[in-house]
């Protein structure tokens, strides 16, 4: 979730029996959105305003793992404003 965490219990999860490459795919990913999830945590603020809000909300709905080349760069041009 692009806005928080959300604790589930084993008892409510299915097993996929996926293979072991298969496991290692879907945690490299896991690991791609999760530092995507958290660089965009990172800049986002009420202070904003509300175009970059709603574009940083936006990249944290993003149905995939990777960023194109333009949204990587407006994300570290925020990302480096954050920090002036």
């Amino acid at each position: 979730m692009w806005d928080g965490e959300y604790a589930v219990g084993l008892q409510h999860l299915k097993s996929f029996n996926y293979l072991s490459q298969e496991c290692e795919q879907m945690q490299l990913i896991s690991d791609a959105c999760g530092g995507l999830r958290l660089r965009i945590s990172r800049v986002y603020s009420s202070a904003l305003e509300e175009s970059v809000q709603k574009f940083l909300e936006m990249l944290g709905k993003l149905n995939r793992s990777y960023l194109t080349d333009l949204e990587e760069k407006l994300l570290t041009v925020l990302e480096l404003q954050i920090r002036e």
